[in-house]
């Protein structure tokens, strides 16, 4: 088996993911799968990378194996559908910690709008991958397929709205609980690297451009214009994570803002802040894949919490 330039990028993905998929899950655990949806999702990149790479790998020993190569370039293009919804995810949690505190008109339809936008994207990504690799089998050529390029145009539609939902966020953000500004700083940051990342996604499924074909274009355009960026904004959001505090399960015996902030709080008067948890429509597409079987088989439900932390409130106020 002869390892090349393509072989030892994948090497290297293996290499970065595994600990990226480690902290992943660490993250997940202490901040909650159902709570930070975003911790989940880079749960799926980083497995998606790392089952990619190997595949990619695979080739070496097995060139003939069209099925390696098609597997290796849909995991390679939707790959960056679970990075948006990571960042979602994580706008989610700020835009709930500014409500706890000044209630805007971000609404969680909104969210769950963009959230399923981004989520027939990858769908798209997946059957159009598929339709390109019998082609591929046949032609020895890898085009892309009209769907692909609905779910492309569907993902830059997507960023598109993430970028107006930071900018609406960045008015709001100091009404956020303390440590929670630094997610807002956390997608600030990430968002040129995504844009990057897009372009890549743009140019290997709109153009017929050599260099950007998905399974024998040019690696160093792969490496420096996709996966680089990927990885810069994956080590954002995990070094992000380990510093956020773990939010407790039920916001209860948060002061009410008064009329004027310099008045003294009456003691007893309080108000909740918890709400039924409730499953992202992404998050239940998920549980249907393979992946998402597995993950969820080891996380509890619980959706009764939701009216005893209602009752408290109430008890509260009284």
């Amino acid at each position: 088996m002869t390892i090349g330039y393509r072989e030892g990028v994948a090497i290297g993905e293996i290499a970065v993911y595994v600990p990226c998929l480690m902290t992943a899950i660490f993250l997940a655990i202490r901040h909650g799968f159902g709570r930070s949806a975003g911790w989940f999702f880079l749960i799926i990149l980083s497995l998606a990378r790392i089952i990619g790479a190997s595949m990619q790998i695979a080739t070496s020993s097995n060139p003939n194996n069209i099925s390696l190569y098609t597997g290796s370039a849909i995991l390679t293009n939707i790959g960056f559908s679970p990075l948006m919804l990571a960042t979602l995810g994580l706008l989610s949690r700020l835009i709930d910690s500014i409500n706890r505190n000044k209630k805007i008109f971000l609404t969680a339809q909104y969210m769950k709008l963009i959230e399923l936008l981004i989520l027939v994207a990858a769908i798209l990504g997946v059957v159009g991958g598929t339709q390109a690799g019998d082609k591929f089998s046949k032609t020895n050529t890898f085009v892309p397929q009209p769907l692909s390029k609905v779910g492309t145009a569907l993902l830059i539609v997507s960023f598109a709205l993430i970028i107006i939902t930071t900018v609406m966020i960045s008015f709001q953000t100091p009404h956020a609980e303390e440590g929670e500004h630094r997610i807002f700083f956390a997608v600030a940051a990430s968002l040129p690297f995504m844009l990057v990342r897009l372009v890549y996604s743009g140019f290997s499924t709109f153009s017929h451009l050599k260099s950007f074909s998905l399974v024998n274009g040019n690696v160093t355009c792969l490496l420096c214009i996709a996966l680089l960026e990927e990885l810069a904004v994956v080590i954002i959001y995990e070094v992000m994570g380990l510093t956020l505090r773990k939010l407790p399960k039920a916001q209860v015996g948060i002061p009410v803002a008064s009329r004027d902030s310099s008045e003294p709080m009456a003691q007893g008067q309080y108000r909740a802040q918890a709400q039924p948890k409730q499953d992202s429509t992404a998050l239940k597409i998920f549980k249907h894949t393979i992946i998402g079987r597995i993950v969820f088989a080891f996380i509890p439900s619980g959706d009764d919490k939701g009216r005893d932390v209602e009752m408290q409130g109430q008890h509260y106020q009284k």
